[in-house]
């Protein structure tokens, strides 16, 4: 074939190889489906055991059959058996995927004791490494720079890995560190500037964070570059529904995680991160059983179902959980979300990689495939 000009188009390798760092080809890694966070001061080496004790129990007591969680959280039938299964077990074996041990809001402002419930952290998550007990993500959620004490934000982090490293003799995989309330985008930078003193004075590898997007002030800056300019330490951004809705001066009735104000941030987060590599977290449900009795948990129950299959629709696979009740119909509705369209999924890439068609009028586009082969993946880690 005869051209016209010199092949080659100036200028693009720099381009691509900053398309290639900014947007990091590869299949993205385990995502945990949910963060428990639980108050420093009440926090000990027993405490994901006591909640999975507790949500076995309400599962137990509320969830007897098969039968009675189809009725609750509306499973077809034919799903649930193998769901009920499911979160038994998940239930006895691994109630907790990711921890946080809380120093902000559910902790409250302690100046004279929370250098103590640091060491007391230390000490119950150093008990867990060696029990077999600690979650595959575990770390702790420090003071907010907004609140205007760096200082004791820094100091607990500082003092809470140099204990574990300390104990230990190193810092276990899973670790990483929750940043609430970014209200000015040069907080994260100062934030890193300190995860990095830290690693170099420990002699650790490159310290990972999340940070929450609490607040309308922080969604004017979420952006793909972020996550390079920050040395591939931003890991997660997670969102916080009341004090994000609170900012907006929403009603306290509509401070709720599926309002459309909190749709905007998290699709706003979604453009922001999406093919980053950094990983997106909805918010939770403030909200426990009013009572032992069965109506009052199993109303419980089906609202917060209600808000996990909401950020499960808007692409949210993980959120967090503030009650071992909530471990119930957390897993409930992961697992039948998943098992749902397991098969179907799994047929139509089957049929793309058989070049015939689908069946029932579908006809997948290549980035169609791409989505499904990663909800089969994701599925398949959730399902275990």
């Amino acid at each position: 074939m005869r051209t016209t000009l010199p092949s080659g188009v100036p200028g693009f390798q720099e381009v691509y190889q900053e398309q290639q760092d900014r947007y990091p080809p590869g299949e993205p890694a385990w995502q945990p489906v949910h963060t428990v966070y639980v108050p420093a001061d009440r926090f000990t080496a027993g405490t994901v055991a006591a909640w999975g004790d507790e949500a076995l129990a309400l599962a137990k007591a509320h969830l007897a059959t098969p039968a009675d969680l189809a009725e609750v959280f509306g499973v077809p039938d034919e799903l649930s058996a193998a769901v009920h299964e499911r979160v038994l077990r998940k239930l006895a074996t691994e109630p907790v995927e990711d921890l946080r041990v809380d120093f902000e809001d559910g902790y409250g402002v302690r100046p004279g004791e929370e250098d103590g419930h640091v060491e007391q952290a230390v000490e119950a998550l150093a008990a867990m490494r060696a029990a077999g007990t600690l979650p595959r993500r575990w770390g702790p959620r420090v003071k907010s720079f907004a609140d205007g004490d760096p200082e004791r934000s820094v100091r607990t982090l500082d003092g809470f890995v140099t204990g574990i490293v300390e104990r230990l003799g190193e810092l276990p995989g899973g670790f990483t560190v929750t940043f609430p309330k970014v209200l000015m985008e040069a907080y994260l930078g100062q934030f890193g500037v300190f995860l990095e003193r830290l690693e170099e004075a420990l002699g650790l590898a490159r310290l990972r964070f999340e940070i929450q997007v609490e607040a309308p002030q922080t969604v004017r800056f979420l952006r793909a570059e972020l996550a390079g300019e920050l040395g591939g330490r931003l890991a997660a951004a997670h969102f916080g529904v009341f004090d994000y809705t609170a900012a907006l001066g929403l009603p306290p009735h509509e401070q709720r995680l599926d309002h459309p104000a909190c749709d905007h941030a998290r699709h706003v987060m979604q453009t922001a991160f999406a093919g980053t590599g950094v990983e997106l977290s909805d918010g939770s449900l403030a909200a426990s059983p009013a009572s032992g009795s069965a109506a009052d948990v199993r109303a419980l129950w089906r609202r917060h179902a209600e808000l996990v299959r909401h950020s499960l629709a808007h692409g949210f696979h993980q959120g967090w959980d503030m009650h071992p009740s909530h471990l119930v119909s957390r897993f409930a509705t992961v697992y039948a979300f998943h098992l749902a369209r397991y098969d179907a999924y799994r047929e139509r890439v089957r049929a793309w990689e058989e070049r015939r068609a689908a069946g029932g009028g579908v006809m997948d586009e290549p980035a169609t495939i791409k989505t499904l082969v990663a909800a089969l993946r994701r599925a398949d880690a959730a399902l275990l």
